[in-house]
């Protein structure tokens, strides 16, 4: 069966949010390293994106989830994918910009939903699995994280306090070589997938693929090294924010932090629930940082993170509805979609360059806030 030119567009923008997902999470693997030294910024994201294109074959329950459980495909089109996947990469760019961790699992979720409920109904989302895979995960997760990486801090600080505190720093730089690897890894296993549902739920939607059908081996493939791609090129703004405006984060809070992260990210993976792997490492690092000294932690900037988080889905909803409206008009509609979609992010880029982070610069403390207390 031929592929419709449609169905490649939406291919091709589910890559495009793929790409931006893997720019807007590299910090979940790699701020912490990058913030103690443990691993320079482009060496960081260079393993952080192989890492993410290994991670990418591991697994595809969660690609199952939301190609044959978040939606009804049967009652929705291409279209209102293309129209869902524009809310998605809107809301990571936005973000992106303001420095803010939020989750771009939960844009996809809420950019395919309100265009399913506008074009199909609220009958057309499952509203079980919802919460069930998506909701309840992403409540618990970086509570269960953050309490992990809390405790590993503290006893890692106990068991090595009468130690030479110069050998303690260099044995835990090296582990979190080793820790922020797997966080890279586990971050391909579950967050890669996510495209690969799409773009397979495109494909049964298009009759391409039969219902239930998993990813193809071409589907994986582009998929990881999209998010790979994404990841090497660095949200630099994101991994300043996880780095260094939430705590002054050392050696050991970084390992703890990071070990946290995977343990929860891969088992998560495994049990196809489809969590948030930014509000895991978010979780994790403010666990971390509180581990050590509550007053370390900015907790100002756990507020602005914790509205971005409640928000992310609803808005990316709202602009996928809109989208989905609008595309529901025909080839004009859904040209005029692509257009404005295309103005707004180059709208977004423009404004990131009067106040540019670079590898250079990431490790920087915005001067607008002061420094997080040292512990």
């Amino acid at each position: 069966m031929t592929i419709s030119l449609i169905v490649v567009v939406v291919i091709v923008t589910a890559l495009l949010f793929d790409f931006t997902n893997g720019f807007h999470d590299t910090a979940n693997a790699m701020a912490t390293s990058i913030a103690t030294g443990a691993l320079k910024p482009r060496v960081a994201v260079l393993i952080a994106g192989v890492l993410n294109l290994v991670g990418a074959f591991l697994s595809v329950e969660v690609a199952k989830t939301i190609s044959s459980g978040l939606v009804d495909e049967a009652k929705i089109s291409p279209i209102v994918i293309f129209a869902g996947l524009v809310g998605a990469i809107m809301w990571n760019l936005l973000t992106w910009l303001l420095g803010l961790p939020s989750s771009s699992s939960h844009a996809l979720f809420g950019g395919l939903i309100g265009a399913t409920m506008v074009a199909a109904g609220t009958g057309a989302v499952h509203f079980g699995v919802l919460l069930t895979k998506v909701v309840l995960p992403a409540v618990i997760s970086p509570v269960l994280a953050g309490v992990v990486a809390l405790i590993a801090t503290y006893v890692a600080y106990r068991a090595t306090a009468k130690s030479d505190q110069g050998t303690v720093s260099r044995g835990f730089k090296i582990g979190q070589i080793v820790s922020a690897s797997m966080v890279a890894l586990a971050h391909g296993t579950n967050d890669a997938q996510k495209t690969m549902g799409v773009i397979t739920l495109t494909l049964i939607t298009a009759g391409v693929l039969s219902p239930d059908a998993g990813p193809p081996f071409w589907v994986i493939l582009s998929a990881g090294l999209a998010i790979a791609l994404g990841t090497y090129i660095g949200g630099w703004r994101i991994i300043q924010t996880l780095g260094k405006r939430v705590s002054d984060i050392q050696t050991p809070q970084g390992f703890a932090a990071e070990t946290a992260s995977t343990a929860v990210i891969l088992a998560s993976s495994h049990l196809g629930f489809s969590l948030s792997t930014t509000q895991v490492a978010t979780g994790a690092i403010f666990g971390a940082g509180a581990g050590k000294r509550l007053a370390s932690v900015q907790w100002g900037v756990a507020g602005q993170m914790a509205i971005a988080w409640i928000v992310t889905l609803p808005a990316a909803a709202v602009v996928g509805a809109v989208a989905a409206w609008a595309a529901s008009t025909g080839t004009v509609g859904t040209v005029v979609v692509a257009v404005v979609g295309v103005a707004v992010a180059a709208g977004i880029y423009a404004a990131s360059r009067r106040r540019p982070v670079t590898a250079d610069t990431v490790n920087d403390v915005p001067s607008a806030e002061p420094a997080p207390v040292a512990a």
